[in-house]
Order: structure tokens, then C-alpha cells, then sequence
């Protein structure tokens, strides 16, 4: 296909998460013609999660399409998670452009959408965009966060085996990485803003982080705020004053949120004020643009505990019932 051919669907599908699969799914068995586009690999967010990550969810929670999701563990792992949805995509042929970028969506006169991406354009009837929340991390703002030693993403604890790290949040991803980090030879501070661990974190893993903590292997600084950051050292301010601390790595795992820009580029309203929760119809899921669609934790805004895989789920049969049950 050339670089300017245009090629025309029922439905485009911007995001290839398992929302968007299912989303897709939903489509197919409805006979209508469809596209997802992913600007990473398939299922993107859950390949950049820590590899060792463990879901909070059962398996069946996360099924799509009617698939079992099989596993013998209590809780599925990011790597059944990426070969559960690789299954569900190759079975069903699921038509999937990867590693290609919507950079925006108009209509146009005829009340078709064009769709713009990094490859080429396709006009479409309708729209869903269930492009998740993973790709912009909530940033510190503070002097020295642009250095290389401070990440807002962690994937593989050895790298930082026998180094000083500074976690900051008390969420399941901090958490995780404090423990997995000293469990492979790290000395770990934990910065929290508030006095304790979020109570939401993983049933089974607060207990070991408060143990932890309890013994002293990991140390903590509740009701604290990272303040700046050197190469070699970490400023925090603490209820009793400033403290400086040797410092190698800095995991500032302070949480995401979505592209408010690219979703506000295309049309849809969005309140400045927190939460951002993009306007859409709780039952439809169409949004202040007639034929255009959110699915999936995106429609959360900032709220990014409010939409899981497997509460979302339901979106992609809401939408497609609303697209078969609206005329063109």
C-alpha cells in the first residue's frame, strides 16, 4: 500500500491493549469492518510493566473474547498476560498495524472521520480510542529530575543490585520495586507523602512491605516530598527538616496519566480541573464528538483507579450495540 492511499473502515481502534482487542472482538462477531492501531507492540502498557509484575486480578477477570486465560497461579504474571492477548490476536486474525501512531482525527463533510497516522490516512465511520493512560508519567517537577539516575518507569531489579535507591509513592508499583530492588542487594529508601503504605496495595504484598520496614532492611520517610536531586546525592524534605542522602538511582514511581493533549487535539472536552475526565455518555461511551468512543482506563481521567482491565471490558459491547443501534 502507498504511503497516500486512503483506506476506508466501519470502525478504527486506536489503541492495541486488551480493550482495544476486545473492543475489536466485538466488531468482528458484529460483521463490522475495523482497524486497531498501536503506536508500540501489541498490548504496549502491559510489555512496559516490571517484568516480574504480578496482576492484582485473577485470571478470569482478564479474559476477552470468551477465551479461558489459563494459569497456575493465583494470579496471572505479565508474561502469561502477553501470551494470553498475542493468543487471542493470532486466533481470531485480528487486523493490527503496530508500531504506527494516530497523530490526529478530523471529520469531514461526508461525516466520515480521517485519520491521520505516522504511515498513512484511512477514513472511518466511527472511532474508538482505548489508548490507556501508561504513556506519560506524573512528573516531580523538581531541580535534577531530567538526570539519567532518575527513572519513572522500572522494569528488571538486578540493574540496580548494590546501589542506593530512592523510591518515591507508596503505590503497588513502588512497592513492588522497593522490595524486588532490596531483595537484589539495593539499599532502598521509600519517600511517601502521606503516613502509611496506600491501602491499595496487593493483599499479599503489604504485609512483606511492613515487615520489611519494621525490621529495618528498608528504610521509609512518611509525610516527605523529594525536593531535588544531584548525581550523587537526593534532597528530601521531612517533617523534621531537610535531609540530604547519598543517592545512586532515583525510581520516581509517582503514577501516569493520558494524553490530554492528543485527546483534546481531536475534539474532546476535557475540565481543567482534576480529575480530567474526558466528556463521554456512561452507557454509550460516545464522547461530545457523535461517533467517536472511549474505552478502557482512559475514560478515568486522572482516576486512573477507577477503570481496570476487568471492569472495562464491558465498554467494547456497549459501544459496538450503540454503533449497530445508531444510523449512519
Amino acid at each position: 500500500m502507498s504511503e497516500n492511499m486512503t483506506t476506508s473502515y466501519d470502525i478504527i481502534i486506536v489503541g492495541g491493549g486488551p480493550i482495544g482487542l476486545a473492543c475489536a472482538l466485538e466488531a468482528k462477531q458484529a460483521n463490522l469492518s475495523y482497524l486497531i492501531i498501536e503506536k508500540g507492540c501489541l498490548v504496549n502498557s502491559l510489555y512496559n510493566y516490571p517484568q516480574n509484575m504480578t496482576f492484582f486480578s485473577s485470571s478470569e477477570r482478564l479474559e476477552i473474547g470468551g477465551i479461558p486465560f489459563v494459569t497456575t497461579n493465583p494470579k496471572p504474571r505479565r508474561t502469561e498476560a502477553l501470551e494470553y492477548y498475542r493468543r487471542i490476536q493470532q486466533k481470531f486474525e485480528l487486523d493490527t498495524h503496530l508500531f504506527e501512531e494516530v497523530l490526529g482525527i478530523e471529520k469531514n463533510e461526508s461525516a466520515y472521520f480521517n485519520v491521520k497516522t505516522s504511515k498513512r490516512s484511512y477514513l472511518t465511520k466511527k472511532v474508538i480510542i482505548a489508548t490507556g493512560f501508561y504513556d506519560i508519567p506524573m512528573l516531580l517537577h523538581i531541580p535534577g529530575e531530567e538526570l539519567s539516575k532518575v527513572r519513572h518507569y522500572y522494569d528488571d531489579p538486578h540493574y540496580y543490585s548494590g546501589q542506593k535507591v530512592i523510591v518515591v509513592g507508596a503505590s503497588n508499583s513502588s512497592i513492588d520495586a522497593a522490595l524486588e530492588t532490596f531483595r537484589k542487594g539495593a539499599k532502598v529508601t521509600l519517600i511517601i507523602r502521606s503516613n502509611e503504605i496506600s491501602p491499595r496495595v496487593k493483599y499479599w504484598v503489604k504485609p512483606d512491605i511492613e515487615n520489611r520496614i519494621a525490621a529495618g532492611e528498608i528504610a521509609v520517610l512518611y509525610n516527605s516530598q523529594l525536593t531535588a536531586v544531584t548525581e550523587t546525592t537526593a534532597t528530601v524534605q521531612t517533617p523534621t527538616g531537610t535531609v540530604e542522602l547519598e543517592n545512586d538511582f532515583v525510581l520516581a514511581l509517582t503514577g501516569y496519566r493520558p494524553n490530554f493533549d492528543f485527546l483534546r487535539k481531536i475534539g474532546i472536552e476535557i475540565p481543567n480541573q482534576a480529575p480530567c475526565i474526558p466528556s463521554h455518555n456512561e452507557q454509550t461511551m460516545e464522547t461530545n464528538i457523535k461517533g467517536l468512543y472511549l474505552a478502557g482506563v482512559v475514560c478515568g481521567g486522572l482516576n486512573t483507579h477507577l477503570w481496570f482491565i476487568e471492569n472495562s471490558r464491558i465498554h467494547a459491547k456497549q459501544i459496538i450495540e450503540h454503533i449497530e443501534s445508531t444510523p449512519n
